[in-house]
């Protein structure tokens, strides 16, 4: 039986968000003055997904400078969050120019955000025998996983992509249905969004209530049944609660075909990347990507003898076993603080003597074939 169809959607603005703020401690700025901390994030994530998970097809979706459906609804809706920092704004395009060299489509809608982007590819591909990933870590997508639309978060802190399905969801909010977090969202609201919900519902409350109720339709029909202020805040703001359900719903009808040949992944265009990485100064990065050729032998290697160490463009070819390391909570250990020029005499006088040490390196990740040195 042939493998299932793999197809992944990044929502591409939560992951450029992560990836500048992960490193916004320690910005990675070239030699032109550029913080490329956002674009090496958002690459080391799009690599991870394509050497670990090998999907058959992917796309990245982008929001447009177009007003939104939502805000022509609420004309509040996420007017709560700050200008986008410059320096996003700066590494977008060239996180635009990465995704295209790699000959992934970029995929955005007038009017309609990428989460509705996301949701609407991925109902179209689930009915086209597809298993869909939509690889963010906004909560809103949880509302759209089914049997084969799954969310994925990506890693972080060097813990592995948490993948979620039906059970994890209906788990995670107390509900029956992953559809059912529309109805949390509208009475809990969402803050990031300025998505208002109902005052003095937070997410426990609302989980409790739609637990019990099905839905913020039902719960507005049995309101005699609540007491107290909870009883007040929901009749007195019933509007309210149902709005917020509607900006709280991802759109499922954008108006968007599903071009499964665009979306088909094959080979990156190496000459555009190579250029793209010159300009951006990304060295190690191109080195760990691009296996270099030598002059001296440029036979063809047949593919049962390579090793895939990171090349996207060579064949995957035959698994090295790792090798085990011992780490720190397994050999004696104790620690020295070089504070001054004596211990630092004494150190450099050991070191020399010893027959091999380490050091602990600063890094932006912890994935050695694509990571970036900041410190030591």
């Amino acid at each position: 039986m042939p493998d299932k169809k793999k197809l992944f959607l990044l929502d591409a603005m939560a992951l450029i968000y992560r990836a500048y703020f992960a490193l916004n401690k320690n910005p990675r700025i070239n030699s032109k003055g550029l913080n490329t901390s956002a674009i090496l994030g958002f690459a080391n994530t799009l690599l991870d997904v394509i050497r670990n998970e090998k999907p058959s097809h992917i796309g990245v979706a982008f929001d447009t400078r177009a007003p939104t459906v939502r805000v022509e609804k609420y004309a509040e809706y996420k007017a709560n969050r700050d200008k986008m920092p410059e320096d996003i704004a700066l590494a977008i395009p060239y996180i635009i120019e990465l995704i295209e060299a790699f000959n992934i489509p970029v995929l955005m809608v007038d009017r309609y955000e990428a989460d509705d982007v996301i949701g609407t590819l991925a109902k179209k591909a689930e009915t086209s025998g597809f298993e869909v990933f939509m690889m963010t870590p906004d909560k809103d997508f949880g509302q759209l996983v089914s049997e084969n639309i799954l969310m994925y978060k990506p890693a972080r802190k060097g813990n592995k992509p948490e993948i979620l399905g039906v059970d994890e969801i209906c788990l995670k909010y107390k509900i029956q249905e992953p559809e059912q977090l529309i109805d949390i969202l509208g009475l809990w609201g969402d803050a990031s969004d300025n998505i208002p919900g109902v005052p003095g519902v937070g997410e426990k409350t609302a989980s409790k209530l739609i637990a019990e109720f099905g839905s913020v339709e039902n719960l507005l029909l049995n309101t005699e049944k609540l007491k107290g202020k909870l009883r007040e805040n929901v009749e007195n703001f019933s509007d309210q609660a149902i709005m917020s359900k509607q900006l709280a719903t991802i759109i499922l009808d954008v108006p968007i075909e599903l071009d499964i040949d665009a979306l088909l992944y094959g080979n990156p265009d190496k000459e555009a990347l190579v250029e793209l990485f010159a300009e951006l100064e990304f060295r190690a990065f191109a080195q760990r990507i691009f296996k270099p050729v030598t002059e001296e032998s440029t036979e063809e290697i047949p593919s049962e003898e390579r090793s895939d160490n990171g090349d996207l463009f060579s064949s995957a070819g035959v698994e090295v076993p790792q090798e085990n390391l011992l780490d720190i909570n397994e050999v004696d250990h104790n620690y020295i603080l070089v504070e001054n020029i004596n211990t630092r005499l004494k150190l450099i006088r050991e070191l020399t003597k010893a027959g091999s040490f380490c050091f602990d390196t600063e890094t932006t990740g912890l994935n050695a074939n694509d990571t970036e040195l900041v410190g030591m």
